[in-house]
């Protein structure tokens, strides 16, 4: 079989899938794993998801195995289960159990080898959608100090501080207030160790939201544990992570409203071909992005939903897209409030200072989005040194696109507030009305979007408005707000019969209009160009 058709059959293979998950179950989001566990009292590491109840999260296909060792090997997992779910399996206190340290005093302990603690619980939705995060201590993982010290781990400086039991030295502090499950494996001091973790699948028959899995080898005189492989999260509903379901098919739908208005304007630009001005052209084009990208955003979702992997390809493919939509977006509306098409035919060097705005814009949101999604998918340390990091970054970009969107809509409304007024001075009646509704679809474009984020706001703030699966909304609800635009837009500056004609002609003061504000031409002459910049009547800044 040729290259050719071997691409071709990969393509349709790839659209099939998206088109079977519509019809098809669920399996699970798989994600691979790969984390080095430092002998380390000073922190943890943990993974966290989203799950809809019942659903499951499997760890049972980690490898654990120790790094540079000598010819140990051990068939069992030095585990024993015991009781239900909840219990915690432990190993027996045999040659590993804390002891006293030889020459030390009696408040000082030791361990031999490593217990590497797996910790999986809720976290409830009052405090993980909040600003502050929810405090791991009042979940019972960890503790804190009357004067505010607080230790993860079971170290003699913890012990010394009233935290846990020397019984408990070299371990995660688990305290009676955690109603997750725990797991342990013992890795010997000595020699080889490499396995498997066994009963490894926590059941979650209740409770959606976020759940978190911890990993500590909190010894800081074990030894280093590799950990590899794959963990597996399962949702009753499918295979994404819980808050992820409302948006894949909002996703859907929107590809189809984009795909609607793509055909539309297509075929009355292709009917009026003769009659069609440049901005018409950055319209179709605004809209043909806006399909491609939530062609690519569904298709990522509904392939990880069935497979329980992500489609990278298409996941990246829909992030840039979508960034070069919103960035030719702000550039169009620009466009349109310095009267292109209506009271310019050309914007000259002006066009300039748009498109560099614009691919300013884009060139900074795909930094700022590829690095948010880099510094949300590692695998944390609880003192989150290398997500804050990047995470600083990310905001830096997010204020560097604040001031952007700032200069972009100060820009409109000062080029729209100038045209309508030459609009006005010039008794262009029927173009002013246009002009008129385009202001009030931006007005209540602004309105709404302020609206919006204020309720984010309060939403971040102490224990939050929208529950945890129903987060989606917000992001719906920009994406509407930004088609509500569009669209308006798309309305205002539709291929017609006559649209090159009532673009570049003078209306005189004796034309009628219909309720559409399209009116009857009589040609007076051609509308002012860039160069007419000069004129005092005119004046764009």
């Amino acid at each position: 079989m040729t290259a050719a058709p071997m691409l071709r059959q990969s393509l349709f293979q790839q659209l099939a899938i998206c088109l079977l998950a519509l019809l098809q179950g669920a399996k699970s989001e798989i994600r691979p794993f790969d984390l080095f566990l430092e002998p380390a009292s000073g922190f943890i590491h943990y993974v966290d998801g989203f799950l809809l109840s019942p659903g499951y999260i499997d760890l049972s296909e980690l490898r654990f195995h120790t790094v540079g060792s000598d010819g140990y090997e051990d068939d069992d997992a030095e585990m024993m289960e015991g009781g239900d779910d909840d219990d915690i399996f432990t190993e027996g206190e045999g040659d590993d159990a804390p002891r006293f340290l030889e020459d030390g005093n009696e408040n000082d302990f030791m361990m031999e080898g490593s217990e590497v603690d797996i910790a999986v619980f809720h976290l409830p939705s009052s405090c993980a959608t909040s600003r502050l995060g929810c405090d791991w201590t009042e979940l019972g993982i960890g503790s804190r100090s009357d004067d505010d010290n607080l230790r993860y781990c079971c170290s003699n400086d913890a012990i010394d501080l009233g935290l846990c039991q020397g019984t408990q030295y070299g371990r995660l502090i688990v305290t009676d207030k955690f109603t997750g499950k725990h797991r342990v494996v013992n890795i010997p001091a000595t020699g080889d160790y490499d396995n498997f973790l066994k009963y490894g699948k926590f059941e979650q028959k209740s409770g959606n939201g976020k759940y978190v899995v911890i990993f500590a080898n909190c010894n800081d005189e074990g030894r280093p544990v590799k950990v590899d492989g794959k963990t597996i999260w399962k949702s009753y509903g499918g295979f994404l992570p819980g808050d992820l379901f409302g948006l894949m098919y909002f996703f859907a739908f929107m590809f189809f409203v984009y795909f609607g208005m793509m055909i539309w304007y297509g075929v009355t630009m292709k009917m009026f071909e003769d009659a069609n001005i440049p901005i018409q052209g950055w319209i179709f084009g605004t809209i043909c992005m806006g399909c491609l990208e939530l062609f690519f955003r569904t298709g990522d979702l509904f392939v990880w939903n069935e497979e329980g992997n992500r489609f990278w390809i298409a996941f990246y493919v829909g992030v840039i897209v979508g960034v070069m939509k919103r960035g030719i977006s702000r550039c169009l509306i620009v466009m349109v409030a310095y009267g292109w098409g209506v009271v310019r035919d050309e914007l000259g060097a002006t066009m300039k200072k748009i498109t560099f705005l614009g691919g300013l814009y884009i060139a900074v949101s795909v930094v700022r989005d590829i690095m948010t999604v880099v510094a949300t998918t590692e695998i944390q340390k609880i003192s989150q040194e290398e997500e804050t990091e990047l995470l600083d970054v990310v905001t830096i970009l997010s204020i560097v696109i604040l001031v952007i969107d700032v200069t972009f809509y100060l820009w409109i409304i000062d080029s729209l507030n100038a045209t309508m007024e030459y609009l006005e001075n010039m008794s262009q009646t029927a173009k002013l009305l246009r002009y008129l509704r385009l202001r009030s679809v931006l007005i209540f474009s602004i309105l709404f979007a302020v609206i919006l984020a204020v309720f984010g706001i309060v939403d971040n703030y102490d224990e939050g408005i929208v529950d945890q699966e129903q987060e989606w909304v917000l992001a719906a609800a920009m994406e509407l707000n930004y088609i509500f635009v569009l669209m308006g837009v798309a309305i205002l500056w539709r291929p017609q019969e006559n649209a090159k004609e009532y673009a570049y002609v003078m209306e005189l003061p004796a034309m009628t209009s219909d309720d559409d504000g399209v009116s009857e031409m009589e040609l007076a002459g051609a509308v002012p160009s860039a160069a007419d910049d000069e004129d005092d009547e005119l004046v764009f800044t």
